[in-house]
């Protein structure tokens, strides 16, 4: 059983479009802008989607919390939104932003570099072929 969202500031021909889990939620990966490093990936309702289009700071939705979060309010570890984009199907948004700071939870600069389970195969990373 699906319940309403609550309501949001998103504009209607947006929220049309999204295709959200049945927890009326949309994963959201933040890019650098301008280097393309994949940061990290979050998690954004319709509300949260609206705040992030119109302060400029992402805004996440915790799942653990239950609560909304804008990334750097505590830490200072601010992401400022360059740009916004559905994927292909809608059910995924990409943030590109400028990253001040640590993305990850842990202090680290994204949260994809420290259990990295294959590299390029040129690398002569462990468990790569050579």
């Amino acid at each position: 059983m699906t319940s309403t969202p609550p309501p949001s500031g998103l504009a209607p021909e947006i929220a049309a479009r999204l295709k959200r889990g049945p927890d009326g939620l949309v994963p959201a990966i933040a890019q650098q802008y301008d280097t393309g490093e994949v940061l990290m990936l979050g998690w954004m309702d319709d509300e949260a989607l609206h705040r992030t289009l119109t302060t400029g700071r992402c805004t996440y939705w915790s799942r653990s919390r239950r609560a909304y979060w804008v990334k750097g309010d505590t830490s200072g570890h601010v992401q400022w939104v360059k740009s916004v984009a559905l994927d292909c199907d809608a059910d995924t948004v990409l943030v590109k932003v400028d990253q001040v700071g640590a993305a990850c939870h842990t202090g680290d600069r994204t949260c994809f570099d420290a259990d990295v389970l294959l590299e390029d195969a040129d690398s002569g990373a462990p468990g790569a072929d050579q």
